[in-house]
């Protein structure tokens, strides 16, 4: 990054002089890293919608034309083109593997996949009617207690360690998602296989039976596999940012993505295709094809699921890409989901109504994500789950970015306090209840 501009901003009778950063693809940032020692003052910036908390070579996401791309690759083509693992591998490293690098990569992908024994106690410890995301978290942190070598806290043997902590996560995160499953369904745990791609395992050990073997359409494991390449990254989002703020402490690699699943299990992060099936569903049962909802979206009585993002404001790419899957999976299953048929009604208004055209309202990844996963059997409730294990490598290559960095700082916003001033301490028998509001 190269400044090409300064900034002057004047407080009272003083200057402060910024520096303008400039990214590789035309991005402008003020650079007030010292406006505070400077001046004194700081920046407000609620949500930070305009704050940048880092440089990062990772993702590029333009909304306005709805670019996204993974270290310079278009999403468009990786979707197409490459698969999970192969652009888990892209996003992390940097560069696409060699023939030799991807074949070793997948190799101790799979040789990670199995659970300590201790750990199946802990998962079985779980009430049944535990959220598969708090199990996930509290799984992926104690996942680090049986290797400590990987989880010192100490960034220079942590980063020495880094490549096998990366296929012990992207690994056993699958294996601990479909643990959770058969435990609270009273079914046995089942084990990998060999020869059988990341999805394919993963549908294997949720959905097999002892003494049976699983049959996986290859359309169906495909589907899978580009859903969870879609969420792999997405820049600076809620639960990326936690996993960097954890890490820039210290913390080790299963503790930070630990944090990242808290964040992204959230219903404003995570659990958004959750609420477009909700949505679908509400929609199907009132005997609406979805003509009726969308009067009333309109009308402001109602939200309408999976339309508009915070970053697009075009159409999602994401979602078009799960679009054309979604069909090939109803297809290849022979499923006919009368919720496929109201969600389809609901684009078709959405992309030519005035109303929704002119706010920008468009269809976004979890839109057909929700109906994707429940086309394949994952329970509503297991949906963040799922984009936990897409977003493992995002969240691994953010913590590297981070770890790497020379002398990153610990994360640490500030605030405008708006509380009270100092005040005297009242000793316990002179204080006097506040007059009621009712009195």
């Amino acid at each position: 990054m190269t400044n090409k501009s300064e900034i002057k901003v004047t407080f009272g009778n003083r200057g402060y002089v910024a520096p303008v950063i400039v990214g590789t693809e035309g991005e402008h940032a003020v650079d007030i890293r010292k406006l505070r020692a400077e001046t004194g003052f700081i920046t407000y910036d609620e949500g930070y919608g305009n704050t940048g908390s880092c440089e990062s070579a990772i993702t590029f996401i333009d909304g306005e034309k709805g670019i996204l791309r993974y270290r310079g690759y278009p999403i468009e083509e990786l979707a197409e083109r490459s698969n999970f693992i192969e652009s888990s591998y892209l996003v992390i490293y940097g560069e696409l593997p060699t023939p030799r690098e991807l074949e070793e990569f997948r190799n101790r992908i799979l040789l990670n996949a199995g659970i300590h024994e201790a750990l199946r106690t802990m998962v079985a410890g779980f009430p049944m009617t535990a959220h598969p995301m708090a199990g996930l978290s509290a799984m992926l942190n104690a996942l680090g207690c049986y290797y400590p070598e990987l989880s010192s806290n100490n960034r220079k043997q942590d980063l020495e360690n880094f490549d096998r902590t990366t296929t012990v996560l992207i690994s056993k995160v699958r294996a601990l998602a479909a643990m959770g499953y058969r435990y609270r369904n009273g079914l046995p745990v089942t084990y990998p296989k060999r020869g059988y791609s990341y999805c394919e395992n993963f549908l294997h050990m949720m959905f097999s039976y002892p003494g049976e073997d699983s049959q996986i359409h290859p359309d169906v494991a495909k589907a899978l596999d580009t859903l969870l390449l879609l969420h792999i990254d997405h820049e600076q989002n809620c639960s990326t940012s936690t996993v960097r703020m954890v890490g820039s402490g210290g913390a080790n690699l299963f503790a930070s993505v630990s944090a990242g699943v808290c964040a992204l299990w959230g219903p404003m992060h995570g659990g958004a295709n959750q609420a477009v099936i909700e949505m679908l569903t509400e929609i199907s049962e009132s005997g609406d094809d979805g003509t009726k909802f969308v009067e009333r979206a309109k009308a402001g009585e109602v939200r309408l699921m999976g339309f508009g993002h915070r970053v697009y404001k075009n159409y999602d790419p994401r979602a078009k890409i799960l679009h054309a899957q979604c069909m090939k999976i109803f297809d290849a299953i022979g499923v006919e989901d009368p919720l496929l048929k109201i969600a389809h009604r609901l684009e078709d208004i959405a992309l030519n109504d005035a109303y929704f055209k002119s706010r920008n309202l468009y269809p976004n990844v979890d839109f057909y994500s929700g109906i994707i996963l429940r086309a394949l059997g994952i329970p509503v409730n297991m949906f963040p789950v799922i984009f936990a294990m897409g977003r493992m490598p995002g969240w691994i290559a953010q913590w590297k970015e981070m770890a790497e960095r020379p002398g990153g700082r610990i994360y640490r916003p500030r605030q405008v306090y708006v509380g009270e001033r100092e005040r005297r301490f009242v000793p316990l028998m002179e204080r006097v209840a506040a007059p009621s509001a009712n009195a």
